[in-house]
């Protein structure tokens, strides 16, 4: 076998690869979708060799004339793949020697395919990154839309799928944007970790050639370049932060998706999917299926996979750079389309979901759920310390069940039977509009703390 038959590492090599291990080691298939950072790699490092004299300025001109070139060929879909050439580094190395010549072998010149494809792998989650970012905003503005219009619409709070308390609806639509907005910040966090340039790092010891691997940092954007070279090509922390982030995101969606499902169905009816959302049955005529949120549902689970795949991976990795570590790029490239497109499918449920306030109110309004309002008014108004107060409001619960009715539906002489210091006033807290409406703590459900929330996202979001 000679040098051209695998330009990559042939020179070593007496035969040539066997069929299968062409297929196993190609990862073309897949690492096509760095390209453009690999070409951005490329000519910020051709441009940092002519600058420290290492590439003349002929062949740095030439290069970057060339990169250009494949730039535009392949972005107009005419890349042709060959497992030969086993990844898009290559591809793009050889497309670009039929171009300019010898001046394409210079450009590998104090680099590596190792902290090449870091370099390039970094600049795609980046980039990554700042599409879902932009995803993240857009939910968390239809959240707060939505959340606005229904400050004051009435319905049950649960725990333990229980009715619980009354809550707001744009205080429940505020908790997801809250977990959006954590979301956000943990995406931030990570770009910021990964925002270093392993280029110039080379295979694992660095070079011997004078680079200025500040200069090459600069231009692609990073805040500076990695501090240890063989950290630099092996680590994939930022994948697996990106991913983690990714999968918690997924569940905050899977959740909210949960929500809808439970609440579109006939039992609650709180809320109608638009048709755009839904689908039918095959033989139910009458079935109108949730099926965009229980998609979002389920592909929570193939975030959490592919976090798992890749940590699998790397878990017992030796320094530096193992043939494992091109496994790194699937599970990631797929948990970044798999997010924004349910990113995408979520926000516009919560965009055109039409909401049913009377099914709402009725369900609020069952379950007893004024019942801790009446413990603390016994606590406020009548002294009475929580722990008592808490079992004589059991006792009223236990009275309305027998009498088959709401706790703000007993009279005054029902509860003053169970306690006698219960007065007139009690009433005046025992509706869903006054239970919510007296939740005024900080972060609390009261239409104001929901609109003042409300206002502090609107600034951030720049509404």
């Amino acid at each position: 076998m000679n040098d051209a038959a695998n330009p990559l590492w042939g020179g070593r090599f007496a035969g040539g690869a066997s069929a299968i291990m062409t297929e196993i080691n190609a990862s073309i298939g897949f690492d096509k979708a760095l390209w453009r950072q690999d070409i951005a790699g490329s000519r910020a490092h051709a441009a940092m060799l002519v600058a420290q004299g290492v590439l003349s300025a002929q062949d740095g001109a030439a290069i970057a004339q060339g990169l250009d070139q494949v730039a535009a060929e392949i972005d107009a879909g005419k890349l042709v793949e060959d497992p030969a050439l086993e990844d898009i580094h290559m591809h793009i190395e050889t497309r670009l020697f039929a171009l300019v010549g010898d001046a394409a072998k210079r450009l590998h010149t104090a680099r590596s395919r190792n902290d090449q494809v870091a370099t390039d792998f970094r600049l795609w989650v980046r980039d990554a990154i700042d599409a879902l970012d932009v995803r993240m905003a857009a939910l968390q503005r239809a959240l707060v839309l939505r959340a606005e219009a229904e400050a004051e619409t009435v319905l049950p709070g649960f725990t333990h799928l229980q009715v619980a308390q009354p809550v707001t609806l744009g205080h429940h639509l505020m908790a997801y944007c809250t977990m959006i907005g954590r979301d956000r910040s943990r995406l931030a966090d990570c770009r910021t970790r990964l925002n270093e340039c392993p280029l110039g790092a080379a295979a694992l010891a660095g070079t011997s050639f004078p680079i200025d691997r500040f200069s090459t940092a600069r231009a692609l954007g990073f805040d500076r370049p990695t501090a240890n070279s063989l950290d630099s090509v092996s680590d994939r922390d930022f994948a697996l932060e990106f991913m983690a982030a990714c999968a918690l995101a997924g569940l905050h969606l899977s959740r909210l998706a949960e929500e809808f499902i439970v609440w579109a169905s006939q039992p609650y009816r709180f809320v109608s999917l638009p048709d755009d959302y839904s689908t039918g049955s095959s033989i139910m005529p009458q079935k109108r299926n949730p099926d965009a949120a229980e998609l979002v549902r389920a592909k929570a689970g193939h975030l959490l996979a592919g976090f798992q795949r890749l940590a699998v991976v790397m878990k017992g990795l030796p320094l530096a750079y193992s043939k494992d570590m091109q496994e790194d790029k699937v599970p990631t490239f797929e948990a970044f389309h798999t997010l924004d497109l349910s990113l995408a499918a979520m926000t516009g449920m919560v965009e055109t979901v039409t909401f049913n306030r009377d099914a709402m109110r009725t369900a609020a309004m069952s379950g007893y759920s004024t019942a801790t309002d009446l413990a603390d008014w016994l606590v406020r108004a009548a002294g009475v310390p929580f722990r008592e107060a808490h079992h004589i409001t059991g006792r009223a619960v236990r009275l309305a069940e027998e009498r088959g009715c709401r706790l703000d539906a007993l009279s005054l002489g029902d509860l003053q039977a169970v306690d006698p210091r219960i007065t007139q006033g009690v009433f005046a807290v025992l509706s869903v509009d006054a239970s919510v409406a007296s939740r005024t703590s900080y972060g609390g459900t009261a239409p104001d703390q929901v609109r003042a929330r409300i206002a502090d996202v609107r600034r951030e979001l720049g509404l």
